[in-house]
């Protein structure tokens, strides 16, 4: 690992906070505001007084090519969207379909829809947990190629499934390729991301996601239409994701974080090199040094605690901090994600709306219209303040839905119901969007992908006791729920409607460093936004010079 002056342990100065977290005016000399910076890792990097808009146009390259990977995102989307949506189409039933009905129709069971959307989320968490040590052992570049021909795979058993076991082992294989592209592109954004904006570039991940899901309802919408049993041709759309792909992983640098964990001091500043070298001025010695430092602070603290190893991330303050990573994504499979989105169009045809797969366009159009809004104001109005108001959003939006299931069904609770799944997608695009922040910023950078990867996996286990359980809640030929599943989500919503609000801190213009100093100080979470950081202290006392 590079050396920096940090090695030699300053004297820490700690000044004294007041009980609710608020920093207080104090009187500090640079040199001992430098030096409590250094000693927690810490120190500035002279880009911090850069408005959003001046961060973008002076890192352009950094910009671009975060943007360019979250491009990822839309393959994940449109196979999430293929899997949930395809399942209505009529030549699809008709291939696969092992049921018939009392008119003589063949129909999909609730049981083979169980496998097929269980086994996909069987397969994310394979990907999530397994990912994270070649994402270390190897770096992010390598991660990416190996799902990438995970991905590949999962496409061509899709090509050549005319039965459903065969359609399985596709859903295994996206499964597998879609977890280990959730737990790997976050992580990656994060660590090549300016850090004024990396709350944008980050739900640019969300923003794709959402492009790659709409253009799934759109080729199934296009092809119900007009074609309703040309099935394989959403199918075939997905080669076109999969060769953009692979060309824009060819032309990505590696993390130069990963590349200073690794103690690859040259090939860092060179990956430096090739995201900064737009930026005048640049200094990539000073600024490999900040990565260093962080680094080198971590695994100081690492190793007088005895936390070195990977499953350190369940431990004392990284436990907390895996469970705050984790906590939005998971709360959006208790408030109805399987429900709207996986199962959406299979929903709306069961609840005996007329063009499913259009209402589906029209929610996944406003998805993409919010998540613009999102990328554009997350580093202005924070992470917190977005996951909060959004999982409440989303919670009502499921009462509301289970108050309309014990109405006699009218022309007026269908538009109602229309209305209020497209208020449920407004807070559910926004709160995801925020929750792959969370996951790709607030663990320590050295167990970032483990978090990522853990975080991630948690998610899809809810997943796949909703994917279970949703099919026979809303299949006409079962439980048939209808309406009132909503009132299902509302109940087992709640916990963490309220752990939202008591767990999830601010995260935004934060560094690593500072994230690191905040958790170690065992800030209150509401706190986060409102204490100074030694960084914050250091840039104070410059100022005041």
């Amino acid at each position: 690992m590079g050396s920096t002056d940090s090695k030699a342990q300053p004297a820490h100065f700690d000044p004294p906070e007041p009980p609710n977290g608020e920093h207080i005016e104090d009187s500090v000399k640079p040199s001992e505001a430098a030096a409590d910076a250094a000693a927690q890792g810490q120190a500035i990097s002279g880009y911090e007084g850069l408005s959003l808009w001046e961060t973008v146009k002076t890192f352009k390259v950094a910009t671009m090519v975060c943007f360019a990977a979250a491009f990822s995102a839309a393959t994940d989307g449109y196979q999430i969207g293929i899997n949930g949506s395809i399942i209505a189409n009529l030549g699809f039933i008709d291939q696969f379909g092992t049921e018939i009905d009392a008119e003589g129709s063949p129909y999909l069971s609730s049981r083979i829809l169980a496998g097929w959307s269980s086994i996909m989320s069987v397969g994310q968490i394979i990907g999530m947990v397994s990912i994270p040590f070649v994402s270390s052992r190897f770096g992010r570049k390598w991660a990416m190629y190996t799902y990438w021909a995970i991905l590949m795979c999962s496409v061509v058993a899709e090509t050549l499934a005319r039965t459903w076991p065969v359609w399985l082992i596709a859903k295994l294989l996206a499964g597998i390729g879609v977890g280990c592209l959730q737990s790997t592109l976050p992580v990656y954004i994060s660590e090549c991301a300016p850090t004024r904006i990396r709350g944008g570039l980050l739900m640019c991940y969300s923003l794709w996601w959402s492009l790659g899901s709409f253009f799934a309802y759109l080729a199934l919408q296009a092809v119900n239409r007009d074609t309703p049993m040309t099935w394989l041709t959403p199918v075939y759309t997905q080669w076109a994701q999969i060769g953009i792909m692979l060309f824009i992983y060819v032309f990505l640098p590696e993390s130069p974080v990963w590349c200073a964990t690794r103690g690859d001091s040259d090939r860092a500043k060179a990956e430096l090199r090739k995201l900064y070298r737009d930026v005048e001025g640049y200094n990539i010695e000073q600024q490999y040094q900040l990565v260093v430092l962080t680094v080198e602070h971590e695994n100081q603290l690492a190793a007088e605690q005895k936390r070195e190893r990977w499953y350190a991330i369940f431990l004392e303050t990284n436990g907390l901090r895996t469970a705050i990573s984790l906590w939005p994504n998971l709360t959006q499979q208790f408030i109805g994600l399987t429900l709207f989105s996986t199962f959406g169009t299979y929903f709306f045809q069961q609840a005996g709306l007329e063009d499913a797969f259009t209402i589906k366009c029209i929610t996944s159009g406003i998805n993409i219209t919010v998540l613009v809004c999102v990328v554009l104001f997350s580093d202005l109005v924070g992470r917190r303040k977005i996951s909060c108001c959004a999982t409440s959003t989303t919670w009502t939006c499921c009462v509301v839905i289970g108050i309309l299931g014990l109405v006699p069904e009218t022309t007026v609770t269908k538009n109602l119901f229309v209305l209020f799944v497209c208020i449920w997608n407004v807070g559910m695009i926004a709160n995801g969007a925020a929750g792959w922040g969370y996951i790709a910023e607030t663990s320590a950078l050295r167990l970032r992908p483990y978090t990522a990867g853990f975080g991630a996996a948690c998610t899809c286990v809810a997943g796949v006791v909703m994917n279970t359980l949703t099919p026979y809640m809303v299949n006409s030929n079962q439980w048939n729920w209808g309406f009132k599943t909503g009132w299902f989500y509302a109940g087992v919503g709640l916990p963490f409607l309220i752990g939202t609000w008591l767990l999830l801190p601010e995260t935004k213009g934060r560094s690593a460093a500072e994230l690191d100093e905040l958790f170690e100080r065992k800030i209150k979470p509401w706190n986060f936004a409102k204490t100074e950081t030694a960084t914050q202290r250091l840039i104070r006392t410059h100022a005041e010079l």
